[in-house]
C-alpha cells in the first residue's frame, strides 16, 4: 500500500528544517508562547492531580456506551469482550477526543505547526463544534497531538535517524494548550532507528502529568537497520504492552487518572500479534487510522486494519490536504464517520 507515501517524505524531510530553524520560520510561533514559559518543575506541581479526585466509574454507564459505539455490530467484535474498566477519571468512552497534529518546528506535518497559535486554536475549536452538533450525547474533549520524536532523513550523531524535540519546544505546546480551558496533551514518538525503551523515558517528567498522554507510530518504527522512509515499519504486541505496562506504572506511582495510548496504523504489518495486546485499566487503548486517501480508501483501510482486528478503542485521522488529492477531493464529515462500526473516540486532523 502506499497510502501515507506523502506522509513518509514529509516526515523524513523534515530534518533539513530543523538544520537552519533555530531562530527563524515556524518556530517564531514557538518564540511566541514560550517567551514566559514556566519552568517544567512549575508546571507539573500546577497540574498535579489524583485519581482520588474522581468518582468510581459507573459500569453501567461505561457499558452502555461502548454498546453505543458498537453502532450496531452484530459480528460479536465491537464492542471488545472482557476488557477492563478503567481506573477513576477516564476520558473514554464518555468523551470523544478531537485533536490537532503536528510539530511546531515544520508547517508540512500537520495544523499545530502550519498555524499561527490563536488560527490553530480558532480552527481546532470549529472542528470540536462540529462534533458536539453530530453527536450530543457524547462531550468533546479538545487536545494537541504533538510529534516529540520525529524520524529524519539525517542520522545525526548517533545514527538513529530521528530528532528529539528539546524541552523549551515541548513546553510551548503546554503554554498553547492552556489558552484554552481543559485541553490535554499528546506527545507523539517516531523512533526511526531508536526504540521506543530507549525513548519513552525521556519524556517520563511530561507523562507524569494527568492531563498528558501518548501516542506511537509504527510507520517510524524501523527493523533491521532499514531507514525511515524506505519502507512502512512496525510495532509487535511485545512492544505495545512493553508501553502500556509503563505507563500503567505511571499512573499507579503517581496516583494518576487513566492514561490514553493511541497507536498509528494503515496496513497489516505496522501491527503484529494485536490478539497478544494486552489491556489495563490504567490505560485505554487506541487503534487509529491513520491512512489518508479519498472517502472509499480510508473506509477500506479501516474495515481491514481497524474494525477486523478489535484491541478496545478506535480512532480515524483526516489530512487537510492529503486527503482532497484524488475525486471526489473532499474531506470525510463527521455524519460519514459516525456510520463507522465502531464509531471512533479519537478524531485526529492533520
Amino acid at each position: 500500500m502506499n497510502l501515507k507515501q506523502i506522509t513518509l517524505i514529509i516526515g523524513v524531510a523534515v530534518s533539513a528544517s530543523f538544520a537552519g530553524c533555530s531562530e527563524t520560520g515556524t518556530k517564531a510561533s514557538e518564540k511566541a508562547v514560550a517567551k514566559d514559559s514556566t519552568k517544567t518543575e512549575e508546571a507539573e506541581s500546577e497540574l498535579k492531580a489524583t485519581s482520588s479526585e474522581y468518582p468510581p466509574i459507573d459500569t453501567a454507564a461505561y457499558n452502555k456506551k461502548l454498546k453505543q459505539l458498537a453502532n450496531g455490530d452484530t459480528t460479536g467484535k465491537w464492542p471488545v469482550k472482557n476488557q477492563p474498566y478503567p481506573l477513576p477519571g477516564a476520558i473514554l468512552p464518555f468523551k470523544r477526543v478531537v485533536t490537532y497534529y503536528g510539530n511546531l518546528y515544520s508547517k508540512k506535518m500537520g495544523a499545530l505547526g502550519e498555524y499561527a497559535p490563536k488560527e490553530m486554536l480558532r480552527m481546532l475549536y470549529a472542528e470540536v463544534a462540529k462534533w458536539e452538533k453530530i453527536d450530543p450525547s457524547t462531550p468533546v474533549q479538545p487536545a494537541l497531538h504533538y510529534i516529540a520524536v520525529v524520524a529524519a532523513g539525517d542520522p545525526g550523531k548517533d545514527g538513529k535517524y530521528r530528532n528529539r524535540m528539546p524541552d523549551k519546544q515541548i513546553d510551548s505546546v503546554f503554554k498553547i494548550a492552556s489558552m484554552k480551558k481543559d485541553m490535554i496533551v499528546f506527545l507523539d514518538i517516531q523512533v526511526a532507528l531508536s526504540t521506543i525503551r530507549e525513548e519513552l523515558p525521556r519524556l517520563e517528567k511530561y507523562l507524569k502529568r494527568p492531563n498528558v498522554h501518548l501516542g506511537i507510530d509504527p510507520e517510524f518504527s524501523m527493523k533491521g537497520g532499514v531507514l525511515p522512509g524506505r519502507k512502512i515499519g512496525t510495532y509487535d504486541a511485545s512492544e505495545i504492552n512493553y508501553v502500556s505496562d509503563y505507563l500503567a506504572k505511571l499512573v499507579r506511582d503517581n496516583n494518576l487518572p487513566p492514561k490514553i495510548f493511541v497507536v498509528h496504523r494503515f496496513t497489516g504489518k505496522m501491527v503484529t500479534n494485536y490478539k497478544s495486546i494486552k489491556l489495563r485499566p490504567e490505560v485505554q487503548v487506541v487503534m487509529h487510522m491513520d491512512g489518508w486517501g479519498e472517502p472509499e480508501l480510508k473506509l477500506g483501510t479501516h474495515r481491514y486494519f481497524i474494525y477486523n482486528e478489535p484491541v478496545q478503542f478506535t480512532g480515524f485521522k483526516l489530512f487537510y490536504k492529503n486527503d482532497l488529492k484524488k475525486a471526489p477531493n473532499r474531506l470525510m464529515t463527521p455524519a460519514e464517520l459516525m456510520k463507522l462500526k465502531p464509531q471512533p473516540s479519537y478524531i485526529q486532523y492533520q
